[in-house]
């Protein structure tokens, strides 16, 4: 990687490794001074906070960050997961007092829908002084592994919100690791948990290839097959080309999320650092990728698309800068929309439409004019704002969100929502009538970088003008090309050459850095390895084969994982372009003894709720008893499940199975949404494959008390059944075991059936 390209994306995670981190549950960086001059000079001059206010910011800037954690919404289990946490946590911590100190009873945030977010002031040394804080601890920390609780800044939840998601839309996160967000959008895409598959997907981008994988952990935790991570700079994501009616087609977006890098001052009040690190220059070093990232999302916009921009930063600078030249760029082209109304009960300040630089040695300016010429490097013409009143105006900036933090006891933030009205003035293609028989073929070259669509070539046509529109081929702009060309007049560079009269070199082949990915390989519709599978679940005959993928060439297909129908056009299109880190919900996994038993793969915990719906044998129904047996004995006999669920194992053979609970509306003490569970069903015993978290979520729902001892030598079980410490640390081992995806995998079945009593 050549040293423009370290820098870069150095630059892309300044200000970004803990945004989305809660450091309110935590202490630390005591020796810190929370004192920094240049800032409150430079914030009292820009006169972003009210008047009479300045004080009260700065206070609540020294201030620690409350704690928050989001139910997460989609899951048909967050309506019992706030049940929990309202009857069995909260309404104790009301009225709890440690060293002689009442803690606050956590409260949800007025402006996110349905109770689904809620924050406290309570640090994670207040919650380890009192064992019933400690076991509320340890249920926040089960329930994040199991994907149920996502421990979050709330100013960090605003910006899916405003993207105004639907199962339908195609979505892009620009920068985003470590996926907090991306969770939430994963989450609305998934509202209706009756549609295993939704049209819509996420693509999720970071620069570093590390975090990606990071994000990569926050994404599984979901189990959704619509959602890929990749990995690339988001100045020049590459433009990528789906599949449409037969021919190939440029790939738009219909919402971005982009959560751009930022200085971060806004999040001072979890990263302390930033106090003794806060300089001016950090901004002028960061406003040119800011814009630059900016760009590149709305060339990817579909006309009446959505863009969500936003930064953790309350600098002018990274914020109303960045968004004047975005509009003054797009010539009409792009609105600042009106989301005041949006998200009722959350406080915020409008955008403003004057600001002034300072350089890091205190030195003002106020106009591009002023900047000499030894600072042009630094300083450029747009982070200044427009001069023309009437252009101002139009630009509508005051549409703009500042998020002060002592507004309502938060971190600052910043978020602008912009809506595209026509394709951007420099993707613009005026029509060529195909010549060559051969130009249609330059669809096919696989040019990452066509920033313009068929779509918005035929919106120039004038009215019964033949449709036939040469698209940009091998002659066409590269990624960083297209990203760069900027409107004439723009940069003493852009502009100069015309289409006809030379073109740039072929794009190069994209180089990839990092580690190196197993390859992801769609299975044909005749794959041999769904013969056995298509009999053993009597999977329906509308079970989308084709989306079924393997991440070897060769040999045994040791894991097959699903995506929807969309991603893998993505994916099939798009192989040479972009680099995946991962994509898929992970349905089936080998295991060698099952092949005796009938089908060589069992089912995966992971992929139930995807997979469910088209199984139509190997199905259990059982009840809350019944799970409860399951998920607190390691093999339990089939005796001890009660008689329905009993006689329905009998008449099964051994294998993989799937234990399916409905729930009972007119017996409301129990859970009020549908518990699948994967099984095997052995000789004469039965076992649940849960993961350990998972296990613990589902036993609480089921009023089962959960929790670590103090010594943290094993997990402790309350439910009126003694059960001996020893077997439920070997439940556990072997649940490590399975989860970690063993060479043989055939240990958790031969337990199962080889249990010496043989009752039946």
């Amino acid at each position: 990687m050549g040293k423009r390209s370290r820098q870069r994306q150095k630059n892309q995670n300044a200000g970004r490794d803990d945004r989305d981190s809660n450091a309110g549950w935590g202490a630390g960086y005591v020796d810190i001074v929370k004192e920094n001059k240049l800032f409150e000079h430079y914030y009292k001059e820009q006169g972003l906070v009210p008047e009479g206010e300045f004080e009260e910011f700065m206070e609540a800037m020294r201030e620690p960050l409350p704690a928050t954690i989001r139910i997460t919404g989609y899951k048909s289990h967050a309506k019992e997961i706030l049940h929990c946490l309202k009857e069995k946590y909260f309404r104790d911590i009301q009225e709890l007092e440690i060293d002689g100190q009442k803690i606050e009873a956590p409260q949800p945030l007025s402006w996110y829908p349905d109770e689904q977010a809620w924050h406290t002031n309570m640090s994670r040394k207040i919650i380890r002084k009192s064992p019933l804080l400690e076991k509320f601890h340890q249920f926040l920390i089960s329930e994040t592994e199991s994907g149920n609780i996502s421990r979050q800044e709330a100013v960090s939840m605003i910006p899916p919100l405003l993207l105004k998601i639907e199962p339908h839309h195609k979505i892009l996160d620009m920068c985003a690791a470590p996926g907090s967000k991306t969770a939430q959008l994963i989450e609305m895409l998934h509202s209706d948990m009756e549609v295993p598959f939704p049209e819509g997907f996420v693509i999720a981008n970071d620069v570093d290839n590390k975090r990606c994988y990071l994000l990569v952990h926050q994404a599984k935790r979901l189990n959704s097959p619509c959602i890929m991570v990749v990995n690339h700079d988001a100045s020049c994501i590459p433009t990528l080309q789906i599949n449409s009616d037969g021919r190939k087609d440029i790939l738009f977006y219909d919402r971005i999320l982009c959560d751009v890098p930022c200085s971060g001052d806004g999040t001072m009040r979890k990263n302390i650092d930033v106090w003794k690190k806060w300089t001016t220059s950090n901004s002028l070093h960061l406003h040119g990728l800011q814009l630059r990232i900016a760009v590149r999302g709305v060339e990817q916009l579909a006309v009446g698309g959505r863009m969500v921009y936003s930064t953790c930063s309350l600098n002018p600078i990274e914020d109303e800068a960045v968004i004047a030249a975005l509009l003054e760029k797009s010539e009409g082209s792009l609105e600042l929309a009106d989301a005041s109304a949006d998200l009722p009960g959350l406080k915020w300040m409008p955008g403003v439409t004057s600001w002034k630089l300072m350089t890091k040695e205190g030195q003002w300016y106020s106009d591009w004019s002023e900047v000499p010429k030894s600072r042009h490097t630094q300083i450029r013409p747009t982070m200044f704002p427009p001069k023309d009143p009437e252009k101002v105006a139009n630009l509508h900036l005051q549409r703009c969100m500042r998020i002060l933090p002592h507004h309502q006891n938060t971190g600052g933030f910043f978020v602008a929502v912009l809506v595209k009205k026509a394709p951007m003035p420099w993707n613009k293609r005026y029509p060529k009538l195909r010549t060559n028989p051969l130009s249609s073929s330059s669809a096919q070259t696989g040019d990452p970088s066509a920033a313009s669509s068929p779509a918005d070539a035929s919106s120039l046509l004038p009215e019964g003008t033949p449709e036939e529109v040469e698209e940009d081929g091998p002659g066409g702009k590269t990624e960083v090309e297209a990203e760069h060309e900027v409107p004439p007049g723009d940069s003493q560079e852009a502009g100069g050459k015309q289409d006809s009269v030379c073109g740039p070199p072929p794009s190069k082949k994209l180089r990839l850095f990092g580690y190196k990915e197993d390859p992801f390989v769609f299975l044909t519709e005749d794959d041999p390895v769904f013969n056995t599978i298509q009999s053993f679940y009597d999977l329906s005959p509308s079970f989308p084969k084709l989306n079924v993928l393997t991440r070897t060439h060769e040999g045994k297909k040791r894991h097959l994982y699903m995506v929807s129908k969309e991603l893998r056009n993505v994916l099939q299109n798009n192989s040479e372009r972009m680099k995946v880190i991962n994509t898929g919900v992970k349905v089936w996994s080998r295991n060698s003894d099952g092949a005796e038993f009938g089908c060589a793969f069992r089912l995966a915990q992971e992929g139930i709720y995807t997979l469910q719906p088209y199984i139509r044998s190997r199905i259990i129904s059982v009840s809350v008893e019944d799970i409860k047996v399951l998920l607190t004995q390691e093999n339990p006999f089939l005796s001890k499940l009660e008689d329905n669920a009993h006689a329905q194992a009998k008449q099964l053979g051994m294998g993989s199975i799937v234990l399916k609970y409905i729930p009972n509306p007119n017996n409301p003490s129990e859970p009020q949404c549908a518990i699948q569970l994967c099984g095997w069903r052995g000789k004469t015993s039965i076992r649940a494959f849960v993961p350990r978290n998972e296990r613990y979520h589902y036993l609480r729902m089921l009023g089962v008390e959960v929790f670590r001892d103090r010594e943290g030598s094993g997990q402790k079980k309350r439910d009126g059944e003694k059960e001996g410490k020893e077997e439920e640390e070997v439940a556990v081992e072997n649940e490590a075991e399975l989860e970690n995806g063993a060479e043989n995998e055939s240990s958790e079945p031969t337990t199962a059936c080889s249990n010496k009593e043989t009752k039946s």
